[in-house]
C-alpha cells in the first residue's frame, strides 16, 4: 500500500484523493492550516497553484528528500490567460525539481480535469494520467496508484516533457475557461 500527502485541498487534491483511496491506498489532504502536519507521504502531490509552490518549499523542502514529489502545476499568467510564465526552455516542474534536488520530481495530473479524475472518463475514452520524469521508479510508483484506482497511466517521457504537458494544460485550461470546451471534459488519449 502507497501512502500520499497531497498539499492543497481543492477540486484536484480532492480528486486526487478520490483516486488514490478508491485504489486501495492511503491519502492525507492538507490545507494551509496543516503547515505543522509532517508530510508521511511516500508521495507527495502539490496540488496547489504554480505561485505557491514557492511557499510550500520554502517551508517543506527538507521534508521532500527521498520523496517522489508530484508537480500538478500549470505555470500560466493566470491575470491574462496568454501565456506560460516559465522560460520557453524550461518547465515548472524542471524549477521545482532544482530547488529540492534531493526529492524525485515527476510531473502528472496537469492534463487532467478534477471531474475527469473522478469520472474516469473524458467523452467516450478512459482517463489517461500522463507522466514524465527521470526517476522511472518514481514513475511507476504513482502508476500503480492510478491504474489501482481505475485509470490509465502513460510514460511521457523524460523530464523534458514536463514542458509539452504545461503546454497541452494551458491549452485545455484556456479553452475551458473561454468556453469552448466544457470543465468536465478535456483531451482524451485513445489506443
Amino acid at each position: 500500500m502507497t501512502h500520499v500527502s497531497i498539499i492543497g485541498t481543492g477540486n484536484m487534491g480532492q480528486a486526487i484523493s478520490s483516486l488514490v483511496t478508491k485504489g486501495g491506498n492511503t491519502a492525507d489532504l492538507l490545507g494551509r492550516a496543516d503547515a505543522d502536519k509532517p508530510l508521511t507521504g511516500d508521495i507527495v502531490v502539490l496540488a496547489v497553484p504554480y505561485p505557491a509552490v514557492e511557499e510550500v518549499l520554502g517551508q517543506r523542502a527538507s521534508e521532500l528528500d527521498g520523496k517522489i514529489v508530484v508537480d500538478i502545476t500549470n505555470p500560466l499568467d493566470f491575470t491574462t490567460f496568454d501565456s506560460l510564465t516559465v522560460p520557453a526552455d524550461s518547465s515548472a516542474t524542471a524549477q521545482i525539481a532544482a530547488q529540492i534536488p534531493n526529492a524525485r520530481v515527476i510531473k502528472a495530473f496537469n492534463t487532467n480535469f478534477a471531474t475527469t479524475l473522478t469520472s474516469g472518463s473524458v467523452g467516450d475514452a478512459q482517463t489517461t494520467v500522463t507522466i514524465a520524469g527521470d526517476d522511472t521508479d518514481a514513475k511507476n510508483t504513482l502508476a500503480d496508484v492510478v491504474t489501482a484506482g481505475g485509470l490509465k497511466a502513460l510514460d511521457a517521457g523524460s523530464l523534458k516533457r514536463a514542458r509539452e504537458l504545461e503546454s497541452v494544460g494551458f491549452l485545455q485550461i484556456t479553452l475551458a475557461a473561454a468556453e469552448r470546451i466544457s470543465w468536465t471534459g478535456g483531451f482524451g488519449i485513445a489506443d
